[in-house]
């Protein structure tokens, strides 16, 4: 995706989308890069330069100037699937949790782990705020089946914002409850924290998100502001 038609008076539609084979002559994958140390290649991102590279223009996806319209037709509903997928993370990590809990080897201070009032109450926690951030998912999920994605765009930016947040302290929970084993490869928790850690900079940093609810909100106010001033009876 790049920028065909810089000057035009419309933003939106500067961008265009354009396949190009891997094989093209002129593109150079230099690495893979790995995310928080850990090797996702050949599925991950790579540092790829194009010099004089050339496709037939038969490869322009939709025509030009369309770039913006196909890549937010998929970050939409790509967003909230990113959410469903950490709240599976989140699940994961609960019961990696639970398990280390009942470890009967595990008793320090000579008592298990279930006995200690503090992981218990991270349990308890833990639990609850994955059963919100599920409904929070819900609540979008039904405003796009009502509607469309663009209707939700309000749902869809609360919850890419809530859930992978919720994610990590869920597995900052899990992690420290193993100690030293779950910072190594000897539990699955570490790479799940750094898949989770992703997630809240792909399809749109936080910030974004962020800015979506403010000005989702600031609207909201204006329309009602505007609505109680329209229903005033003047004469008053």
């Amino acid at each position: 995706m790049g920028q065909t038609d810089p000057s035009n008076p419309n933003m939106y539609k500067r961008q265009s989308v354009i396949l190009v084979p891997a094989d093209t002559p002129g593109v150079r994958i230099h690495r893979m890069l790995s995310v928080m140390g850990f090797d996702d290649a050949p599925h991950g991102h790579g540092h790829i330069t194009f010099t004089n590279v050339r496709v037939p223009a038969k490869n322009m996806v939709l025509g030009e100037g369309r770039g913006f319209e196909i890549i937010q037709g998929r970050l939409g509903p790509g967003r909230i699937h990113h959410a469903m997928r950490a709240i599976g993370i989140a699940e994961k990590a609960l019961e990696w949790m639970l398990m280390r809990v009942n470890d009967p080897l595990k008793r320090p201070f000579n008592r298990p782990l279930s006995e200690h009032g503090t992981i218990i109450a991270q349990i308890a926690r833990s639990r609850i705020e994955i059963d919100a951030s599920r409904l929070i998912i819900l609540n979008a999920a039904i405003k796009i089946d009502e509607m469309n994605a663009k209707s939700a765009l309000l749902e869809i930016a609360e919850a890419k914002i809530l859930v992978p947040n919720m994610t990590l302290e869920v597995l900052d929970r899990a992690m420290q409850a193993f100690g030293g084993a779950g910072l190594s490869q000897d539990t699955p928790l570490a790479a799940m924290w750094a898949h989770a850690r992703t997630l809240r900079i792909v399809d749109g940093p936080d910030e974004v998100h962020l800015m979506q609810v403010s000005l989702d909100l600031r609207l909201g106010f204006s329309d009602i502001f505007l609505w109680d001033v329209l229903d005033t009876d003047i004469s008053e």
